[in-house]
């Protein structure tokens, strides 16, 4: 009997389960066999819901792995899944009851070696590339000489002491740092956020705007330099509106950062070296600079004063310029007395001429109309041409009296006046210019006098003639036999003797012999 009762065959006494009830126990099943797990493949279908959930696979050749990460995990990740990625993914293995599906609930995702991650690195690198956001055309100059310089980079490690020691030996600078972290999860994000910070800051603000960023991190596997190779922060840094120089890791050490940059710097030390100029090599630059401007003012000055000095010696001297005009006057001066008088005689002589024309053409005139107009009245009336001819012979003796007495004298008179006043004139130009000459002499010779040599004359010196020409020394003298010395009172001839030979006899010191002057 109870052989039957335990026949596992159909149809016999099973035990019944709800679809609930076997739904939970394999849950329960796959969670508690497996755990927490690690599993290894190529991200296959990836896709983000509305709610914020993502949905991936994890494939093999044969085999697919359904995925979720739940919204509030994803900020977790280190990696963003993407289709073709070999990953190894952490999480637990669960169940579905509403679709009779498992999957794996996945918290953390990190590449699976070296090899996928440089291919994603070049993926991501084709993709920037494609949208033009490291078209060399795109890149800012940096600013000569920043006031303000942000550093983004982690406050503890020795990359920010090594800057801020470079900034102070090169040229001191105000540095901001916006402290993030330089690996790991959270790297990405907030590099991403610092890059963002400091353009929005304001120009000129209680925290101002800086004029350079730089980015820096010391060395480190591709996996610790990874949160510089995130999408994120290469689009960060393209979009900056301040100039951005990309240092992180060592020279042999690239990251997508490095292509977005303006520049890229080989090490931290060497982008504080990019950020400002040596300050005293600008100090002796300036100092060379002005140096070099002060020898051309110079040498322009020099040139242009032997220009000069040139074109002056090609000018006539001003005394041979007054030569002529100096003559000329001299001349005019001398002739110029006996001109006005003979102007005066000539003058005079018209004027005599003029007036005794004048007296008796108009005489003659009046005297035959009035003999006409008598006849003619004597012809008519003869007791009337009386009275007329008489009256008329009176009238006519009037206005002769009149001409010859009045007229012509006064108009003689005011011509000679005229002519004395313009002689006077004259005169006194004359007698000016003539002083004014004389003075100039005088001042000429006054400035001759004190150039000429006869003032040393007069302090006791004396100056020693051979044939009319000054000697100045001994072996000019002694040629000439006959001298002449000029003193301030007059000079005096002396007669030079050549110096006589030695002979075998002692000259008595009263030798009345030829004295010599040397």
């Amino acid at each position: 009997m109870s052989d039957l009762l335990d026949d596992p065959r159909p149809g016999q006494n099973l035990p019944e389960y709800t679809v609930a009830e076997i739904s939970g126990a394999v849950k329960r099943t796959l969670e508690g066999a497996f755990g927490r797990i690690r599993v290894r493949g190529e991200v296959g279908r990836v896709f983000r819901a509305r709610s914020g959930h993502l949905y991936f696979d994890i494939k093999d050749d044969r085999n697919v792995l359904a995925c979720t990460t739940w919204k509030g995990q994803i900020a977790g990740l280190s990696v963003m899944p993407e289709e073709g990625l070999e990953v190894v993914v952490t999480g637990r293995m669960t169940a579905f009851g509403g679709q009779s599906k498992y999957n794996l609930n996945v918290d953390e995702v990190v590449v699976a070696g070296q090899g996928a991650l440089m291919a994603l690195l070049e993926k991501r690198k084709k993709q920037l590339a494609a949208e033009g956001l490291f078209d060399p055309a795109r890149k800012k100059p940096l600013p000569f000489l920043p006031r303000i310089i942000g550093v983004v980079t982690s406050p503890s490690g020795a990359v920010i002491r090594d800057i801020l020691h470079r900034l102070r030996d090169r040229f001191p600078r105000k540095v901001l740092i916006w402290p993030v972290a330089v690996q790991g999860e959270s790297c990405a994000a907030e590099v991403a956020r610092a890059i963002e910070g400091f353009n929005r800051l304001s120009p000129g603000g209680a925290l101002p705007r800086p004029d350079l960023i730089i980015v820096a991190r010391g060395g480190g596997s591709i996996e610790d330099l990874w949160g510089f190779n995130e999408e994120i922060v290469a689009r960060a840094a393209a979009a900056s509106r301040i100039p951005l120089i990309s240092a992180v890791g060592h020279e042999t050490d690239t990251t997508l950062i490095d292509y977005v940059a303006d520049k890229r710097a080989p090490t931290p030390t060497a982008a504080a070296e990019m950020a400002v100029p040596v300050r005293l090599e600008l100090i002796a630059a300036c100092d060379d600079f002005g140096a070099r401007l002060t020898r051309a003012a110079s040498d322009a000055i020099t040139r242009r004063r032997q220009r000069l000095a040139d074109l002056s010696r090609a000018l006539p001297r001003p005394e041979s310029l007054l030569e002529g005009p100096r003559q000329r006057l001299d001349r005019a001066g001398e002739a110029l007395p006996n001109a006005l008088i003979r102007g005066v005689q000539t003058r005079r002589l018209k004027l005599s001429e003029l007036g005794g024309s004048l007296r008796a053409s108009t005489l003659r005139r009046a005297i035959a109309h009035e003999r006409r107009s008598f006849a003619a009245l004597g012809a008519r009336l003869e007791p009337a041409l009386v009275r007329a001819a008489a009256m008329r012979r009176e009238r006519l003796g009037t206005l002769a009296a009149r001409l010859v007495a009045t007229r012509p004298d006064r108009a003689i008179v005011r011509h000679r006046n005229d002519l004395s006043r313009l002689l006077h004139r004259l005169s006194t130009a004359a007698r000016g210019g003539i002083d004014r000459w004389r003075r100039e002499l005088e001042a000429t010779d006054r400035l001759r006098e004190t150039l000429s040599y006869k003032a040393t004359l007069a302090r006791g010196y004396a100056v020693v003639r051979a044939g009319g020409r000054p000697v100045t020394s001994r072996a000019q003298a002694l040629p000439h036999r006959a001298l002449e010395i000029e003193f301030a009172d007059g000079r005096l001839p002396v007669t030079n003797a050549p110096p006589r030979k030695p002979s075998g006899r002692d000259d008595s010191p009263d030798d009345p012999g030829q004295a010599t002057l040397f």
